[in-house]
C-alpha cells in the first residue's frame, strides 16, 4: 500500500511592511500541515514543515501509541517509541528535521494519520550529502521526480525509494542521458535513503512558495 498525503498551505502572515530608508521591507510566511498516512507496518516518511522545536515530543505530541521511528546513524538504527501511559517519546530528545527522514513501524495493524504542522521553509535551502548512506528527504512539501525535487544530477548518488511491504527501487543518474533511471516519484512527506559513492556535496535549492 503506498502512503497518500494531503497538504494545505494556508498563507499566515503577509505583507507586513515597515518603513526603510531607501525601500519598504515586506515579510510572507507561508504556515500550514501535512497529513501522512502510514500503513501497518514500515514507512519512510519526512517531515517538511519547520518549527522552533523540531523535536518528536513537539511535532507529535500525541504519539500515537503503538508507532516507533527509526533514525538511521550511519552505523545502525536510533529507536524512539512513544509510550501511552506517560504520554511521552522515549528516549527523549529526538528530533525530525526538514530534509531529514526516518522509518516509522506501524504496529497497530490499521493505517495511522500523522500531522505535521509548521512553516514551508524558503530562500536558499542547503541539505548536505556525506560520503555513504543517508536517509534523506525534499526540505519543503513537493512531490515529484528526482529532478523535480531538485535532486543534485550527480552521477555518484543513487536514491533508494521504499515501497513498505515491498523493497526498493534504486533509482541512479544517468550522466550521459542526464536522467535518473529508472524514474521514481517521490509524495509529500516522504523520505528515501541516498547513496553518496563520491565526496560529500550538497543539495541545494533557491525555493519561493509564491
Amino acid at each position: 500500500m503506498k502512503m497518500k498525503t494531503k497538504i494545505l498551505t494556508m498563507l499566515a502572515v503577509a505583507a507586513g511592511s515597515a518603513a526603510a530608508i531607501c525601500a519598504d521591507i515586506y515579510s510572507l510566511n507561508v504556515v500550514g500541515y501535512v497529513n501522512v498516512t502510514v500503513p501497518a507496518g514500515l514507512t519512510m516518511i519526512a517531515n517538511q514543515l519547520n518549527t522552533t522545536n523540531n523535536t518528536l515530543a513537539s511535532l507529535l505530541p500525541a504519539g500515537p501509541s503503538g508507532v516507533q521511528i527509526y533514525k538511521y546513524t550511519g552505523a545502525g538504527y536510533q529507536i524512539y517509541e512513544f509510550d501511552e501511559f506517560d504520554q511521552v517519546w522515549y528516549p527523549s530528545g529526538g528530533t525530525l528535521n526538514p530534509g531529514e527522514g526516518a522509518f516509522v513501524r506501524n504496529n497497530t495493524g490499521s493505517p495511522l494519520a500523522l500531522t505535521f504542522v509548521g512553516e514551508v521553509m524558503q530562500g536558499l535551502l542547503t541539505n548536505n550529502i556525506n560520503s555513504g548512506l543517508q536517509i534523506r528527504s525534499s526540505m519543503v512539501p513537493q512531490s515529484g521526480t528526482p529532478s523535480q525535487i531538485g535532486l543534485p544530477s550527480n552521477e555518484n548518488l543513487q536514491l533508494y525509494k521504499y515501497v513498505s511491504g515491498v523493497g526498493y527501487t534504486i533509482s541512479s543518474f544517468d550522466p550521459f542521458d542526464q536522467v535518473w533511471s529508472p524514474e521514481v516519484n517521490i509524495g509529500v512527506g516522504e523520505a528515501f535513503f541516498i547513496r553518496n559513492n563520491g565526496s560529500a556535496t550538497q543539495w541545494v535549492r533557491n525555493f519561493s512558495a509564491n
